[in-house]
């Protein structure tokens, strides 16, 4: 059904305006026309026409919920395709509208609801501030890190104490060590301070154990039993070029025979590793019952064995564990000077069932064996006066003093052995025979228990009617 052109114009409006409109009418806006001959009513019911209306038109449309753009002379008939091939129409622009109406509405709403969202998170978030602030005022934060730092210290101090309690149990066992060492230390003092007392009260009492040196002196043992003398013990000798007299042991028997003792080994309670000048000058005790060990001293034996042109026989004095006794004699023993070195001369070993041990022997470990550990005319050597054929240091390496070859055969200032067998090991660190050995009558691993040295003018020596079985020379052979 046609409607009636004048029923459907708005009051102002003519049958032509109507008919070049092609646009649908939005809700609430008028139909337009061209703008040429658009007539509009305004607000106030008063009609308008050409630029006036136009005017009102767009300032409606300002007012309006949403605007595209701004309509003016210069830009109203510019073609736009986003709204026809015409010059937009009302119902064009509404149509505009309306297509983005609902996406902008929509992201408005969401843009609306972010911004509720932020103000209530900033809400909150001021809330927390404060509530934040009324429970750490600046003076609790404070002791808030105040305390943080006590907490630190104390830490601190725990940890100091574990590692000092660690440190205490790790050395427990020492301190317990010391303990007992201070009360074994307490008690030995508390001993020693009786013995002391002991002592004291005895020295308070007149001596009554003494040295017995006999009167009788002489160039030697011989000479003072020339004299008449017939016990043994200790006697004053001096030999022709000593200028004094110096204290000897004298072992003399009922046949008259005086032996001057130059050296004893007992027990080994003296350490025989001694220096150039200890065996110089001698060392040890002497006892009037002879229980001591000792060595007489390389000048003294010098100046006994060099006073006259009589000479001198060795005799050298053998006991093994088992309780066997053996001996050997040399003729025409001497000691040189100290400038030669105390070297040691002997015209031939007379006899004695102990064998010659001191013209070297062969123990099998290389053809010069022999030559390598006889005696005869070595020089005497210490471990800090090296006078030996060695490379090395005989007398370091065996611990001693003696007249060293390449090292010896015989050797009676070695090391004392309990029960006399001994092996390499037990003469660390060297390894070598360090024994008192004498290896023509026991093997060079076996320490006798007992030896001495002494001497005996030659002429003497047959007197007791001793004779030595497999002896090379007697006394008296030419």
């Amino acid at each position: 059904m046609l409607r009636d052109p004048d029923t459907a114009r708005p009051p102002g409006t003519s049958s032509s305006s109507q008919a070049r409109g092609a646009g649908k009418r939005a809700p609430g806006l008028p139909q337009a026309a061209d703008c040429s001959g658009l007539d509009w009513a305004n607000n106030s019911g008063r009609l308008l026409t050409g630029d006036r209306a136009l005017a009102a038109v767009s300032s409606d449309m300002v007012i309006s919920e949403s605007l595209a753009y701004l309509p003016t002379r210069e830009n109203c008939c510019i073609l736009d395709e986003r709204f026809g091939s015409y010059c937009p129409t009302t119902c064009g622009i509404a149509d505009f509208f309306n297509k983005y109406r609902l996406t902008t509405d929509n992201e408005l709403l969401e843009i609306e609801r972010i911004l509720q969202q932020v103000t209530n998170a900033t809400g909150k978030a001021d809330y927390l501030i404060q509530h934040i602030k009324t429970l750490y005022p600046p003076d609790k934060q404070q002791q808030q890190q105040s305390v943080e730092g006590l907490t630190q210290k104390s830490k601190k101090i725990i940890e100091e104490i574990i590692r000092y309690e660690n440190t205490i149990l790790s050395h427990e066992s020492t301190i317990q060590q010391l303990t007992d060492a201070h009360i074994t230390n307490t008690n030995k003092i508390t001993l020693l301070k009786q013995k002391i007392a002991q002592l004291e009260s005895s020295c308070q009492e007149p001596c009554r154990d003494t040295a017995e040196i006999q009167e009788t002196t002489g160039r030697d043992c011989q000479d003072i039993a020339n004299k008449g003398a017939r016990r043994s013990g200790l006697y004053f000798i001096k030999p022709q070029n000593a200028k004094q007299s110096f204290l000897v042991y004298c072992e003399i028997d009922s046949y008259g025979n005086g032996w001057t003792v130059l050296q004893r080994r007992l027990d080994g309670s003296e350490d025989f590793r001694r220096n150039w000048v200890q065996y110089k000058e001698g060392f040890g005790h002497l006892s009037p019952d002879d229980t001591t060990e000792f060595w007489l001293g390389n000048e003294k034996i010098h100046l006994i064995t060099t006073q006259s042109t009589l000479p001198y026989t060795l005799r050298i004095d053998l006991e093994d564990w088992s309780g066997k006794k053996s001996t050997a004699d040399y003729a025409v023993f001497k000691v040189g000077t100290e400038q030669d070195k105390y070297r040691l001369t002997y015209a031939y070993f007379i006899g004695g069932e102990a064998g010659d041990a001191f013209d070297g022997f062969d123990f099998g470990d290389d053809p010069s064996d022999k030559s390598y550990t006889f005696h005869n005319g070595m020089r005497f050597s210490t471990y800090d006066s090296d006078n030996d054929n060695f490379e090395g240091n005989c007398a370091e390496q065996d611990g001693s003093g003696w007249w060293m070859n390449r090292c010896h055969a015989g050797h009676l200032n070695g090391k004392y052995y309990i029960d006399g067998v001994y092996t390499s090991r037990d003469s660390d660190p060297a390894g070598y025979d360090n024994g008192i050995i004498w290896a023509t009558w026991r093997d060079r691993w076996y320490s006798m228990k007992k030896t001495a040295m002494k001497i005996i003018p030659f002429n003497r020596l047959s007197i007791d009617g001793q004779q030595h079985s497999g002896s090379i020379k007697q006394v008296g052979d030419a």
